[in-house]
């Protein structure tokens, strides 16, 4: 890569980490505090309507930010043709999930679900108001920004849920939480982007931008749909607790791992976008983040598997003790998720959004046979599941990968290897020692401790690449 596009990756990269981590990491820390207060039925009833909230989120966005991003000669008018659609779609869904709330709470035979769908579902049309301020700040790779606007909406939000929760609210107080962190967001993004909409909108612009998003938007609710099933089956099939520990095992898991996917997705699209048409200098940048993000995310999600009793016990105390088992199965599946959206992205860059819904419908129904299998198995075995489901999309993902630009399973793997092979040699030198304690902040503390030491003393006498390539990202930021 070239030196002004490196500098521009790694300002990309910080800012877009300090957005992330600040943000999720005092949602983390209110998640933690709120789980102490409130029971696993309560976060279940909320797991029970994540899928409706998602679907509807991922039809506003219709795959136009990506599309703005991608478009190179993009205008003022684009913005406020996006602006505006988002809008309408923002309010004829919430009409739709407001209507639809009483069939919901009878599907989950739960009434107290369709006032709590009623109220929650505002967010789709608060979260319609800041799709184009998001996507004007992605483009000029600006997560500062996006950073004050998240953590302002997040500590008052967060304060707000926590006191109610303290207060014997209960699960309202998990909604209302999500209502304020969804409208303050839009409201700062407002503040600090200073754009403002035309009062224009333009069907020839729509059509362009909607021919390239409208495949994104049907793989992404593939995606959405897929990612929320397992809530809808085991809310369905198991009681609410049961869906409340797998939520929250699924939100430690995500937490490193979706995180750090989002942060590598926000920033190598549009630093790919702008070497598009420059094969080989395309191909060395993806095998660089493709790299970089497994020596940072493998070392994550295996330490945290083989940590995870003591950390839920921990932070959540032992009445989410189940959790534990459900979070070190789940943590092997979504360790390749970075490298999943790494692949994905490449197809987007190269304006292959036909194969980017190709892959998405191949991966969904091999997943959804994988699910049907094991449903009958229990809850574990789901999970399970869900790492059959990773690697077979792995493989499907690098198909096209390597027709691109050569670059395919094989080429991946290789890449890959010696991160892999610190992080699982780490994680079983970690279980071992915590073994010889009983005392669970001992066992944490001094598994991080073991895990750091042994992981980059490892790299260092290994003479690893990509150890060098963080260290020099650092000096250089």
């Amino acid at each position: 890569m070239s030196s002004s596009l490196k500098q521009k990756t790694i300002v990309g990269i910080f800012w877009s980490c300090i957005e992330r981590f600040s943000v999720q990491g005092i949602q983390f820390v209110i998640m933690i505090v709120m789980a102490r207060l409130l029971l696993p039925s309560d976060y279940g009833m909320i797991g029970m309507l994540a899928i409706f909230i998602a679907v509807s989120q991922t039809i506003i966005d219709s795959g136009f930010s990506n599309a703005l991003i991608r478009k190179t000669d993009r205008s003022e008018t684009d913005y406020s043709t996006v602006f505006y659609f988002n809008i309408v779609v923002g309010l004829l869904l919430y009409g739709v999930l407001f209507l639809s709330a009483p069939l919901i709470a009878a599907f989950y035979d739960t009434p107290q679900l369709t006032v709590l769908t009623r109220v929650i579902g505002l967010n789709l049309f608060f979260n319609s108001l800041a799709v184009v301020q998001r996507a004007i700040l992605t483009i000029k790779v600006d997560f500062k920004t996006q950073a004050k606007a998240s953590f302002g909406a997040a500590v008052l939000s967060g304060g707000v849920g926590i006191a109610m929760a303290y207060a014997g609210f209960g699960v309202w107080a998990l909604v209302m939480q999500t209502i304020l962190n969804g409208l303050m967001n839009t409201i700062l993004l407002w503040i600090y982007s200073k754009w403002k909409p035309l009062r224009s909108f333009s069907w020839r612009s729509f059509r362009e931008l909607f021919a390239f998003g409208s495949k994104l938007l049907v793989s992404g609710l593939l995606d959405t749909v897929f990612k929320n099933i397992y809530t809808i089956v085991i809310g369905k099939k198991f009681a609410s607790t049961d869906l409340g520990y797998y939520t929250r095992a699924d939100q430690f898991a995500q937490f490193p791992s979706s995180n750090l996917t989002g942060i590598l997705q926000r920033v190598t699209f549009p630093i790919l976008s702008e070497i598009q048409h420059d094969k080989e200098r395309l191909a060395s940048a993806y095998r660089k983040f493709l790299r970089l993000s497994a020596y940072v995310i493998f070392p994550l999600m295996t330490g945290l598997a083989a940590l995870s009793y003591p950390v839920i016990n921990c932070f959540l105390t032992e009445k989410w003790n189940i959790a534990a088992v459900l979070l070190q199965i789940l943590c092997f599946s979504y360790m390749w998720y970075p490298v999943h959206a790494i692949n994905l992205n490449l197809l987007q860059v190269e304006g292959r959004s036909d194969l980017f819904l190709k892959l998405e419908i191949y991966k969904k129904v091999l997943s959804v046979c994988v699910l049907v299998v094991t449903i009958p198995l229990g809850l574990m075995a789901m999970c399970w599941g869900t790492i059959v489901s990773s690697l077979l999309a792995l493989v499907i993902n690098t198909y096209y990968t390597g027709k691109l630009i050569h670059i395919g399973l094989f080429k991946q793997i290789k890449d890959l290897a010696p991160s892999l092979f610190y992080s699982l040699s780490m994680a079983g030198v970690v279980w071992c020692f915590i073994r010889f304690f009983e005392h669970q902040l001992v066992q944490l503390t001094g598994g991080v401790i073991i895990g750091i030491v042994y992981y980059f003393l490892i790299s260092f006498l290994t003479k690893s690449r990509d150890l060098k390539e963080v260290c020099l990202l650092l000096r250089r930021k």
